[in-house]
């Protein structure tokens, strides 16, 4: 497996989307999802309607269970993944047990590969030039996380790593590096 990069740069991320939602809103889907979230690339292929979706509107967390642990762990589901699901399942006629990204050949979901040339094809569409593959999603997440205030303690267990060393190393995090940290608690 090659080493991927998370995606640092905000407009970067912003002309992924605009480029991904040019081919389809699955796609686009995907990416805001796996950005926003952190859930593993399996997981997130294997969501159906029925994880994310009440009938009317997105669920405010979504539940998976950890293989390992049997644990079943919540993500919170923010207003980005939202507006791009209700945009998304509005537009067809969706089975609560439909695969949320759908294979076009069959009822299966896409495969890995298929996910990977989505994302290395937008990403290349922008001038990205860095390495980039279905971990960067994870990987911008919990980068975007921790400059945001997010514990690395709790990225840790989001990521399911065994040390915080791991996890800065996973994010390219540099811990000689000073950068400030914001934690906007705005009371």
């Amino acid at each position: 497996m090659q080493f991927v990069n998370p995606i640092r740069d905000v407009k970067t991320i912003q002309a992924m989307k605009e480029e991904l939602r040019k081919h389809s809103l699955r796609d686009l889907l995907l990416f805001v999802l796996g950005i926003n979230t952190g859930i593993s690339l399996l997981d997130l292929l294997n969501l159906t309607v029925q994880d994310v979706w009440d009938g009317q509107n997105a669920k405010q967390f979504l539940y998976i269970k950890d293989e390992k642990t049997g644990e079943e762990k919540a993500h919170y589901l923010n207003s980005k993944v939202g507006e791009i699901l209700s945009e998304y399942l509005s537009n067809v006629d969706w089975k609560p047990e439909d695969y949320l990204f759908k294979s076009k050949k069959d009822s299966g979901p896409i495969t890995r590969q298929q996910a990977y040339r989505i994302i290395n094809h937008s990403a290349k569409e922008v001038g990205i030039s860095e390495k980039i593959g279905t971990h960067t999603l994870r990987k911008t997440f919990g980068y975007h996380a921790y400059y945001r205030g997010v514990a690395i303690s709790i990225l840790k267990s989001i990521l399911h790593h065994h040390s915080t060393a791991e996890t800065l190393k996973y994010l390219g995090i540099d811990r000689a590096e000073k950068r400030p940290i914001k934690v906007d608690v705005n009371l």
